[in-house]
């Protein structure tokens, strides 16, 4: 058991990012207020992020090279080079801090839950989590911890599908969900929430990063399919059996949910007052792991692009990855409501996708760079609809937003 964790392949930790507390979140609140109706935005998420996150295992074991690097390469010399490259660190910057402060209120959220609710206590928790997260950065040591979030986020997800059992679901209703694609009236932020937390921008950056490390031969480039797969769609269920349950047991009841205590009550039809300590050990071990996912992948991006060498052992590459993490707990002490904050980096996250997309379908068809492992009509038809749905959702929100629509 212990070999397997230790062989772990890079789309575990993909899925593992992105099952933060944003997930759980934005899942449950899906579920809660528009029951099985949003169902269709999981699935979709979930195949997209394969689709996508599939070039980027590609791109790192084919070329031995991160999406930022193969940018830089790619924009060398182009008049577009320091433009884009601004707009795609700005754009990452931003949206990765807010992301990130979504990441440290889930931890904090996850302590909450354990003891009782303190606006006291989330500030000293967001604070010791943002010091944990730093202190692992910067010494390297967080893949000695990985191991062992992983493990207690596959428990929260195993609560989840324990109770989606437990609770009955109307399976005709979670059927029509996921197969009717329906925007509800005031669902639309909600939709690109769920598409946001799913298929999240930064990953894109960290698994070729990640994948160049795991494997040096393309002759490994099944293994690396496989476990893409099977990670990220083990991961997409989970997404879905969450909303589920939450469908089924919260929906109708006229519960407002505005905390961890809140969200924790779709587990009480199986483990009763012992759903407060599932949701927040598992609150706590996701909120913690993406937080140093987050800033990992702003540091490989934004050091591959500037040509900064020496990779994770660099100093600007730590200073980097602490300073997400700075941005991240001062926008989380803001007082704005977690739950406010997590659902606002998930919506940041949809918005930023379709950008992140455009580029590593650009890459993906340069045989300079990938030879004939370039993109096949197949693979650029499915990430054209990844972009054209996700930018349609954003456009459309925008038009809601400034009365045109």
């Amino acid at each position: 058991m212990l070999e397997r964790i230790r062989n772990i392949g890079p789309g575990a930790l993909i899925a593992a990012a992105f099952i933060g507390p944003g997930t759980v979140t934005a899942c449950t609140l899906a579920g809660a207020n528009y029951g099985y109706t949003l169902l269709w935005a999981l699935l979709f998420a979930t195949v997209a992020t394969i689709i996508l996150q599939e070039m980027s295992a590609r791109l790192g074991l084919v070329t031995q090279k991160g999406l930022g690097e193969t940018l830089a390469i790619m924009l060398n010399q182009s008049i577009w080079k320091w433009p884009l490259f601004v707009l795609i660190i700005v754009a990452l910057y931003l949206g990765n801090a807010a992301y990130e402060a979504g990441n440290l209120s889930g931890a904090a959220l996850g302590i909450e839950a354990l003891t009782d609710e303190s606006q006291t206590l989330y500030l000293t928790s967001v604070l010791v989590i943002s010091l944990l997260a730093g202190m692992l950065l910067w010494r390297g040591s967080y893949k000695h911890i990985e191991r062992i979030l992983l493990i207690l986020v596959a428990l929260m997800a195993l609560a989840f599908i324990s109770t989606f059992i437990s609770v009955g679901p109307d399976l005709g209703a979670l059927f029509t969900g996921l197969t009717t694609p329906s925007i509800p009236d005031g669902s639309l932020l909600t939709v690109i929430a769920l598409i946001g937390t799913t298929v999240v921008p930064y990953n894109l950056f960290l698994h070729a990063s990640a994948v160049k490390t795991k494997w040096t031969s393309v002759n490994n480039l099944n293994h690396a399919r496989t476990d893409t797969i099977t990670a990220i769609g083990l991961g997409g269920l989970i997404t879905i059996l969450i909303a589920s349950t939450a469908a089924a047991s919260i929906f109708g009841s006229g519960l407002n949910i505005s905390g961890a205590n809140d969200m924790a009550k779709q587990l009480e039809p199986l483990f009763g007052s012992f759903s407060k300590v599932m949701l927040g050990v598992g609150f706590f071990a996701a909120g913690l792991s993406s937080s140093i996912a987050a800033p990992l992948a702003t540091a490989y991006a934004m050091t591959e692009i500037l040509g900064i060498k020496g990779g994770t052992s660099s100093r600007v590459f730590k200073l980097i990855a602490l300073s997400v993490i700075l941005s991240g707990a001062c926008l989380a002490l803001t007082g704005i409501k977690p739950i406010s904050i997590i659902l606002a980096a998930q919506f940041a996250n949809g918005l930023l996708l379709p950008v992140i997309a455009i580029f590593l379908l650009v890459v993906m068809n340069q045989k300079n760079q990938l030879g004939r492992y370039t993109n096949k009509w197949l693979g650029n038809t499915l990430g054209v609809i990844v972009v054209v749905v996700t930018a349609g959702l954003g456009i459309r929100l925008i038009m809601s937003a400034t009365g045109f629509l």
